[in-house]
């Protein structure tokens, strides 16, 4: 997956009480189907970068997580790095009719995938190069940034391997088996 695009995934708005599961989800999602990192936004949550960090640890990366105060500022600041930077949104363009446009953009820059979670401003959606959506239909942001990632990948992630892992799955058809590597 080396000569593949960086993608960096950015969770809007998490509210500690309320988004803890699905924005663990979102970063689960983001680093087992290619993405270089999740950076959060919204309230700080020590515990939730922690156990994503965990994750990393256990599983293997590379994968970072961060946390942004301000969003949009973030957004901006990785425009300015040249970053092309999709908006996930049931309002936008279908992937479909976006994902070459995507594909171009990815050979020469890394992208950014917004994610929101509470009510997403009007403004959002003038800061990204596209507004994207799976479906034009009310869905889930989790099962709507993994068939992102699938699509701009072509399926290359789901062969992805993870590095500096302590425990690895052999796969086989019945049961499970998960080795301990350090």
């Amino acid at each position: 997956m080396d000569d593949l695009p960086e993608i960096h995934v950015l969770r809007m708005g998490h509210r500690i009480f309320r988004d803890q599961r699905i924005s663990s989800h979102v970063a689960l999602v983001a680093r087992a189907h290619g993405a270089s990192s999740v950076i959060f936004s919204g309230q700080y949550d020590e515990r939730l970068i922690h156990s994503v960090q965990e994750v990393v640890a256990n599983w293997g990366g590379p994968f970072s997580v961060s946390y942004a105060k301000d969003w949009k500022q973030k957004i901006r600041e990785l425009k300015e790095q040249n970053f092309f930077v999709l908006i996930s949104t049931m309002y936008g363009v279908n992937l479909l009719e976006a994902i070459a446009e995507i594909r171009k953009a990815a050979e020469t820059r890394d992208l950014l995938i917004v994610v929101g979670s509470e009510k997403v401003p009007p403004d959002v959606y003038e800061l990204g190069d596209v507004n994207v959506a799976v479906t034009n239909q009310p869905s889930s942001e989790v099962a709507v940034l993994a068939i992102m990632l699938d699509w701009i990948f072509g399926g290359a992630e789901l062969s992805k391997e993870f590095k500096d892992a302590r425990l690895k799955i052999i796969p086989q058809e019945k049961g499970k088996n998960v080795i301990k590597i350090r």
